[in-house]
């Protein structure tokens, strides 16, 4: 099917090539503007390339590789707690959990502030506080202690970070955001690729504690080339609601969060349980288990970049985001019938690929919704803090039907697969609202 792009619905419709520079929906520069800031007049345009631009998404997938490359890499820390605390699945399980929906709550307030032109402030608070938890990690000892290290104050910290990428990324391209987006968010893959590998390797030879502070000086790393590289280029007015409550009254952008909420419901317990599930049916060793989502998380570094470039070439965000989707939810019900070495890795890489489709599309999709710049970090985050809701939820939930089947996972991949289609459904009606019933469209 060939998608071509209509003039009048793109008249309309909120797309990512919707956005116009005028003077109502540019950001007006701030009088008391750093000299690290790029001020936007309206005879600007989008660079949409050039060496600052890339250097922008370079930084943001050095963000990204922390604010969700660190969250992603739970089912590393879900597998060691479970064998050394010896507690129910569920109950570890709440601190991954938590600590992904602090990651997306604190969307709201950064995003706010991200608009009002603190985006560089904002990284910078939010790293040190997820520092702080790493380290704080290393000395816990106890379930509670955990869970208030890991848990809350590293997660505040990543919801800190993430959010002002967005935002940043947006204001340097146009025509290419969907591409540039995905690449940025393709560190989701790197950081939990290098985190789970660095903890996991280096638990035998120097122990747990020593081991996530290894894990936190790669973080300390990133954090200085992340924020020495970082120019944020789009410095809207200082003032305004933390929530845009007329949001609310956009079919579209209701719908698709509503859709969001569903996909992310179900997103986690794939990350979470692979490992524990690779012990328990296929006979992995915990050590060979870990591969699996080292495999998992780096099929999708390249999968995103593609996906973003299909969308802005051929699909159309919204479009990608539920072919995405669609195809995550066949992964989960495929899952159901692998219980061998061959066929868990064969799973790994088909998950690997599906759920960083899925995500990558996430951003660009959203990203379309929103036609005034100087709004994409407080409507962004709005959708985040709501979807925190559904990643505190995913992975308890998936962990009390395992349990409460006794350790079958049956019904949770089941449950995962249902979820996600019919999340793929309420996607599909929110571009409905964008484009009618016409489907060779590119939105």
């Amino acid at each position: 099917m060939t998608f071509v792009k209509d003039k009048k619905l793109h008249h309309h419709a909120v797309t990512v090539t919707s956005l116009a520079h005028s003077q109502e929906s540019l950001p007006q520069p701030q009088e008391n503007a750093t000299p690290e800031a790029v001020v936007v007049d309206d005879d600007d345009d989008y660079p949409d390339g050039g060496f600052v631009a890339w250097r922008q998404v370079v930084a943001c997938h050095l963000i990204n590789a922390m604010a969700c490359g660190y969250g992603a890499a739970f089912g590393i820390y879900q597998l060691y707690y479970t064998e050394s605390l010896k507690l129910p699945s569920a109950q570890i399980s709440w601190i991954g959990s938590v600590q992904m929906f602090l990651n997306n709550v604190t969307c709201t307030v950064a995003g706010r502030l991200a608009d009002a032109g603190y985006a560089r402030e904002v990284v910078i608070g939010g790293s040190f506080v997820a520092l702080l938890g790493t380290f704080m990690t290393s000395l816990a000892t106890e379930y509670w202690q955990i869970f208030l290290s890991q848990g809350v104050c590293t997660g505040i910290g990543l919801g800190l970070m993430y959010m002002p990428t967005i935002t940043i990324i947006a204001s340097y391209f146009k025509k290419r955001r969907a591409l540039a987006l995905t690449l940025s968010t393709a560190g989701t893959g790197t950081g939990s690729i290098i985190f789970p590998a660095t903890v996991e390797y280096l638990i035998p030879q120097i122990g747990f504690p020593w081991a996530v502070r290894c894990a936190g000086f790669v973080a300390l790393v990133m954090v200085v080339f992340m924020n020495t590289l970082l120019k944020p280029r789009s410095l809207p007015k200082k003032t305004g609601p933390l929530v845009e409550w007329g949001a609310f009254k956009e079919p579209p952008y209701v719908i698709f969060i509503a859709g969001a909420f569903l996909f992310y419901w179900a997103l986690y317990f794939g990350f979470f349980y692979i490992n524990t599930y690779a012990i328990a049916v296929a006979s992995f060793t915990p050590t060979s288990a870990v591969s699996l989502l080292l495999i998992t998380n780096a099929v999708g570094i390249p999968t995103r970049p593609i996906v973003g470039y299909l969308a802005d070439t051929f699909l159309g965000p919204i479009n990608a985001f539920i072919l995405s989707t669609i195809s995550l939810a066949v992964a989960f019900f495929a899952w159901i019938a692998i219980d061998t070495h061959n066929t868990m890795y064969a799973f790994a890489i088909l998950f690997g690929v599906t759920n960083a489709a899925a995500q990558g599309g996430f951003a660009s999709a959203l990203a379309s919704l929103t036609t005034d710049p100087a709004k994409m970090g407080v409507r962004f985050g709005m959708c985040c803090t709501i979807i925190g809701f559904a990643t505190v939820a995913g992975p308890p939930t998936a962990g009390a039907i395992i349990d409460f089947c006794n350790g079958d996972y049956l019904w949770a991949q089941i449950w995962a697969g249902a979820v996600t289609l019919l999340a793929a459904a309420t996607l599909g009606l929110s571009r409905y609202w964008v484009s009618g019933a016409k489907l060779a469209v590119m939105v």
